[in-house]
C-alpha cells in the first residue's frame, strides 16, 4: 500500500459497482490509484495491478478522481472531510462523481469544488454490477464540456457508450428519470407475466417471447432469470427503488409534469418496501403481485439468458 497516489487517475469507492468499474479501467490499460473505507475491498484490484492508497488526501495528486459512493453525505465526506481529498493543499484537476445522488446535493458539491478551483462532472450510469462487469454500462455526464472531453476516453472504457447531456446537474435529472422508468417497467413486466402464467403460458416462454419482440430490452433480458427462477439476489433493493421513484415524482411536481403511471407504481413499490425491507432485489415484486392475484409461484428451474454474455 502507498500513502501517496502516483497515478493520474484516482478511484474512491469500491462497492459492488465501484469495484467492477475500476477493474474495467485497469484491464483497459489505465494506471489507477484506489482508496476504499474498507481496505480489504481493494484486494481484487491490487491483484490486477491497481495501486492501493491508505490516505484520501493522497488522491489530490491525481489529475482525475472518480468517486462511486452511497450517499450525498458520503461524497461530501470523502471530498471535504477532515481527511478528504481537498484537506491538503494539493488539488486534483477534476472530480468525476458516478454515484446516484440528488441534483440538489450534487449542485452543493459542484459549488464547493468550483470555489476550490476543481472541475466537476456528474456522471451517473445505467446498469448494475453485472452490467458493469460485462462492459455494457451507459455513462451519462453533465458539467463543464472541457472536463467531459478530457475524460471521455475513460468514460467510454467503462461501458458501451458515454453521453454528454449538458451543463450543471442535468445528468442527475437523467438518472432520476431513468430509475423512475425502471420502476414502471418492472411493475408492468411483472403484471403481464402473471397474466400470461395464470392463463397457462410458462414464465420462461412468455418472457423469452417478450425479449424477442419489439418490447424487449437489455433490462427485460437481464431481469428474466430472476423472474423465471425466483432468484432475487440483490442488484437494487425495494427501498432504493422507492427513493428513486419519489425523487422522480418530486422532479415532476417541481416542473409541472403529470406522472400518473409513475405515481401508481410508487405506491406499489412503497408496499413492497414494507414487505421486503432488507437486502433483496426489487424484482421480488413478482411474488407480491402474484399473492395479490391468488397465485403461488414456484421456480421453473430453467436456464435462461440474461442477455449480457
Amino acid at each position: 500500500m502507498s500513502s501517496k497516489a502516483s497515478h493520474d487517475i484516482g478511484w474512491i469507492g469500491l462497492g459492488r459497482m465501484g469495484e467492477a468499474m475500476a477493474a474495467r479501467l485497469v484491464k483497459a490499460g489505465h494506471r489507477l490509484s484506489v482508496w476504499n473505507r474498507t481496505a480489504s475491498k481493494a484486494d481484487p484490484l491490487a491483484k490486477i495491478g491497481a495501486e492501493v492508497v491508505t490516505d484520501k488526501t493522497a488522491m489530490a495528486h491525481c489529475a482525475t478522481v472518480f468517486t462511486m459512493v452511497s450517499t450525498t453525505d458520503d461524497l461530501k465526506d470523502v471530498l471535504f472531510g477532515s481527511d478528504g481529498v481537498l484537506a491538503a493543499d494539493a488539488r486534483p484537476k477534476r472530480v468525476v462523481d458516478m454515484s446516484s445522488i440528488s441534483d440538489t446535493g450534487s449542485a452543493e458539491i459542484r459549488k464547493a469544488l468550483t470555489a476550490a478551483g476543481v472541475g466537476y462532472l456528474s456522471a451517473p450510469v445505467s446498469g448494475n454490477a453485472k452490467v458493469a462487469k460485462a462492459g455494457k454500462l451507459l455513462v451519462v455526464a453533465s458539467g463543464p464540456k472541457a472536463d467531459y472531453d478530457a475524460v471521455q476516453p475513460l468514460l467510454a472504457a467503462l461501458g458501451r457508450a458515454a453521453m454528454y447531456v449538458g451543463e450543471g446537474e442535468l445528468a442527475r435529472i437523467w438518472k432520476i428519470a431513468h430509475n423512475t422508468m425502471f420502476g414502471v417497467i418492472i411493475q408492468s413486466l411483472c403484471e403481464i407475466t402473471l397474466l400470461a402464467e395464470k392463463a397457462g403460458i410458462p414464465r420462461h416462454i412468455f418472457l423469452e417471447s417478450i425479449n424477442q419482440s419489439v418490447l424487449g430490452s437489455m433490462y427485460t433480458k437481464y431481469k428474466t432469470p430472476a423472474l423465471v427462477n425466483l432468484d432475487f439476489t440483490t442488484t437494487f433493493t425495494p427501498k432504493l427503488l422507492l427513493k428513486d421513484m419519489e425523487l422522480g415524482l418530486a422532479a415532476g411536481r417541481d416542473r409541472g409534469v403529470v406522472m400518473p403511471t409513475a405515481s401508481v407504481t410508487r405506491d406499489s413499490i412503497l408496499s413492497l418496501s414494507h414487505q421486503y425491507p432488507g437486502d433483496i432485489d426489487f424484482s421480488v415484486l413478482l411474488l407480491e403481485l402474484a399473492r395479490a392475484a391468488g397465485m403461488t409461484l414456484k421456480p421453473e428451474n430453467v436456464a435462461v439468458s440474461d442477455g449480457l454474455h
